[in-house]
C-alpha cells in the first residue's frame, strides 16, 4: 500500500522524501514499480490471446456463437480459465455480435377440408432416445429467382436433421421426399411420432399412407399454434438469423448450397445448449456409446 501511495503522488512530492517519511527503500519502491510493468505485460499478453482465441472460434463457428458457446470452447478446448462476463465484454470490445433474428411466415396451410390428427406430441419435446419423436415443417428462402421451400425431418432427441428436402414448389411432394429419405435412413420403430402442423401437405392421402406403411403414430400441432412444433420452429430460427439472412441470393442454386453447407455445420459442429453444448451427432453418438457400455455391463454381470 505504501508503494502505490508513493506512486499515486510522486507528482507532488519527490520519491526519495516520500519513501523516507515512510520508512521504506527507494530502491524497493523501485522493484516494485518494476514488478508492477512486468505484471501489466504479462496481462496484455493474456488479453491479447484470449482476443485471438476468441475471433477464431466465432469464425471458425460461423460467426454463430455468442458469450457461453464462445466460454464453453475456451474453456473446454483451450483450457483458458475466464469468466463468461469478461468473453461477452471482450466480444463486444471486438465487434462481435450475434445476429437478432428475424420474422419468418409460416408456408402450410391448415384451411382444407382433409382429416387432421391430434396432437399427441403435447409439448413433449425432450424423448429419451433417437427415433421416438420426429419433428417437421416447411419455411422460404428468398432468392432473387424466386423462393424456395425447405422441408427438414427433425429428430426431437438429438435436434439432428436426418433429412431434408428443397424446392421450389411446395407441394406434397416436399415433405413426401424428406419423410421417405429419413424413413429409410432410421427405420424407426413401430409407434414411433411423427409431429407436424396441418398443413394440407402433410394431411395428404399420400403421406398419410407412408406415414402409416411406417406405423407411425401421426401428431399434429393445434391451430395456429406455432408453440406446439417448437424445435422446428426454433432450428428455422437459428438457420436464417445465424446463416441465410447474412446473404443475397442471386440464384437458387446460391440457396440450396448455403443450406446444404449450414446443415452439415449443424449436425456436425453447432454447439447446442439444449444438448449441453455438444453438437447433434456428438449427442447421438454420446448415447450410443452409454447404450453399449450398459449392455456390456449387462452381459458381464449375467455370466
Amino acid at each position: 500500500m505504501r508503494f502505490e501511495f508513493i506512486d499515486a503522488h510522486k507528482v507532488e512530492h519527490t520519491i526519495v522524501k516520500m519513501c523516507q517519511v515512510l520508512g521504506v527503500s527507494t530502491a524497493g519502491y523501485y522493484r516494485w514499480k518494476e514488478r508492477q510493468k512486468q505484471g501489466e505485460t504479462e496481462k496484455n499478453k493474456r488479453d491479447r490471446y484470449l482476443d485471438e482465441r476468441i475471433l477464431f472460434h466465432f469464425n471458425d463457428n460461423l460467426g454463430t456463437y455468442g458469450s457461453p458457446r464462445i466460454h464453453k470452447k475456451l474453456v473446454g478446448e483451450d483450457k483458458i480459465l475466464v469468466s463468461e462476463k469478461k468473453v461477452g465484454n471482450r466480444m463486444r470490445e471486438l465487434g462481435l455480435f450475434a445476429v437478432p433474428p428475424k420474422r419468418y411466415i409460416h408456408t402450410t396451410d391448415s384451411n382444407h377440408d382433409k382429416k387432421v390428427f391430434g396432437n399427441e406430441l403435447d409439448r413433449k419435446f425432450r424423448p429419451e432416445k433417437p427415433n421416438q419423436v420426429w419433428g417437421t415443417d416447411i419455411t422460404y428462402i428468398h432468392t432473387g429467382e424466386g423462393f424456395l421451400y425447405l422441408n427438414p425431418v427433425i429428430d426431437l432427441f438429438s435436434r439432428r436433421v436426418i433429412s431434408y428436402a428443397i424446392d421450389d414448389c411446395m407441394d406434397h411432394t416436399l415433405p413426401l421426399r424428406a419423410i421417405k429419405k429419413a424413413i429409410d435412413i432410421r427405420n424407426p420403430e413401430e409407434g414411433w411420432i411423427h409431429h407436424s402442423d396441418r398443413g394440407s401437405q402433410y394431411c395428404s392421402t399420400k403421406y398419410i399412407e407412408e406415414l402409416v406403411e411406417a406405423k407411425a403414430t401421426i401428431s399434429m400441432s393445434r391451430k395456429s399454434t406455432p408453440y406446439d412444433n417448437a424445435c422446428v420452429e426454433s432450428f428455422f430460427a437459428t438457420l436464417k438469423k445465424e446463416y441465410i439472412y447474412r446473404f443475397v441470393f442471386k440464384t437458387k442454386g446460391e440457396a440450396i448450397a448455403a443450406i446444404d453447407f449450414y446443415i452439415q455445420f449443424y449436425n456436425r459442429k453447432r454447439m447446442h445448449s439444449t444438448l449441453g453444448y455438444v453438437s447433434p451427432i456428438e449427442y447421438e453418438k454420446a448415447y450410443e456409446n452409454a447404450q453399449s457400455k450398459d449392455a456390456n455391463n449387462r452381459q458381464i454381470t449375467s455370466a
